[in-house]
């Protein structure tokens, strides 16, 4: 590969890298979180965009820097993945249910980055034995494959928090039902929830274990859940905190508010379900769009085309 053609490619990297920016950026790629969906059915104000309030105090350039100013808070925040300080990755491993600690999994990241660092000097020496690399090229191959393993791991930590956190809320009813049955039965709270972990396992059941080996030790259990609840980060463990504290603190019936934090629990799966499910139906107009109806219009219109010219 010569220098132009390098210079050529980098362009083109370039150039593909700005169109995905630009791409991913789009307000219609931007998924909102729940708490921006349901901001306007509770603000009692008429609700209006943003970009039209009173320019703030020190802003240069107006709108704009409001703009971008949400664009640099994103990169910022996906820059600080490549930070090797342990601040933030201790609660991460927690959500993860990792045992290790936060210089132990960097230690093993930058594992994973040697070994991408090694497979890219390799690459390079056999491309560079081939006779078709340049200096450029090799040392793009190298850094890319380095920054590529040291972010895998990273990657593949968040993707075990995801599947963690599915499969609690996917156990919480009925951990939730169990827990309200005993309660009914004239159990306190403690004791129905070592009940719910003797009789269960999994990982919401681990965490209650571990909620229980707290108040044995003199925690009180609503501060226990509420420690859960900050470590683990799931909506529906905080609302089922919130709950239980507000039940014990007032005296409302704690079976019935187990009983409506499931159903909670299962309407949100249910609507996470339908929108999935809507995503989905939109992506499978790709295939229909692009391979389908080409095809269909293709069988179509060529007999006739094939009529018309044995006409003539």
């Amino acid at each position: 590969m010569t220098g132009h053609a390098g210079a050529v490619l980098a362009a083109g990297l370039a150039l593909g890298l700005g169109l995905w920016l630009v791409f991913v950026r789009l307000p219609v790629m931007r998924r909102p979180g729940f708490a921006r969906r349901v901001e306007p059915q509770l603000r009692s104000l008429a609700s209006r965009s943003r970009l039209l309030a009173p320019e703030e105090p020190g802003a240069l350039f107006g709108p704009l820097e409001r703009i971008f100013r949400v664009i640099l808070a994103d990169t910022v925040g996906r820059l600080g993945r490549f930070n090797i300080g342990v601040k933030g990755l201790a609660a991460r491993l927690e959500q993860a249910g990792r045992a290790e600690s936060a210089l132990e999994f960097r230690a093993i990241q930058l594992l994973w980055a040697g070994g991408g660092l090694f497979a890219g000097l390799v690459s390079s020496l056999l491309w560079a034995v081939s006779g078709g690399v340049n200096v450029a090229s090799a040392l793009a191959l190298t850094l890319a494959l380095t920054m590529g393993g040291y972010l895998a791991c990273d990657w593949l930590l968040g993707v075990r928090i995801r599947r963690r956190r599915a499969r609690i809320l996917a156990e919480f009813p009925a951990l939730a039902e169990l827990m309200a049955l005993a309660v009914g039965a004239g159990e306190s709270a403690g004791s129905a929830l070592e009940r719910v972990c003797r009789q269960s396992s999994g990982v919401l059941s681990a965490e209650f274990s571990l909620v229980l080996a707290q108040t044995r030790t003199g925690r009180p259990l609503v501060e226990a859940l509420s420690a859960a609840s900050q470590r683990l980060k799931i909506p529906a463990l905080t609302r089922f905190v919130d709950a239980i504290s507000v039940a014990v603190n007032r005296g409302t019936p704690l079976a019935d508010v187990l009983r409506a934090q499931a159903q909670d629990v299962r309407d949100v799966a249910k609507r996470e379900l339908m929108e999935t499910a809507g995503r989905k139906e939109i992506g499978m107009m790709v295939p229909l769009v692009f391979g389908v109806l080409p095809l269909t219009v293709v069988f179509a219109v060529f007999p006739g085309l094939a009529l018309l010219e044995l006409g003539l």
